[in-house]
């Protein structure tokens, strides 16, 4: 091993995934480790690869949405194209995000005004038997 390849132990302590996430990215052809024997051997690339597949899947990309992602670094373009499309799948899922922030303080704001209400018909009952 060179100090430019990581086993997969290695990856996975410095990313703290399991051998099986990485063997997913490999099958879903995402990742790219060299094969030697039943080695496999990630490079640079791989490591840079899987940073940006995991930031991805943290922000609520899908796989297929990186996998696209990644094949514009190759376009040629200075990765123009890339961070174009990169803005504007990321706009869609703050959106998304933001849509259900709002839903959920909806639904807490509902949640404690029911708890309210028990909680006074609890205390009338408290009252109404002393």
């Amino acid at each position: 091993m060179t100090s430019e390849t990581m086993t997969i132990r290695q990856m996975c302590d410095l990313f703290d995934v399991t051998p099986r996430t990485l063997r997913f990215y490999e099958a879903k052809e995402l990742l790219f480790p060299v094969r030697e024997g039943q080695r496999r051997l990630f490079t640079r690339r791989d490591r840079a690869r899987l940073k940006l597949i995991l930031r991805g899947k943290r922000f609520g990309f899908s796989l297929e949405e990186i996998r696209q992602l990644l094949d514009l670094y190759y376009v040629g373009d200075s990765q123009e194209t890339q961070l174009s499309r990169t803005l504007d799948i990321a706009q869609d899922r703050l959106n998304d995000m933001e849509r259900q922030r709002a839903e959920l303080n909806e639904a807490i704001d509902e949640l404690r005004n029911q708890m309210q209400l028990v909680g006074d018909m609890l205390s009338s009952r408290h009252s109404a038997a002393q």
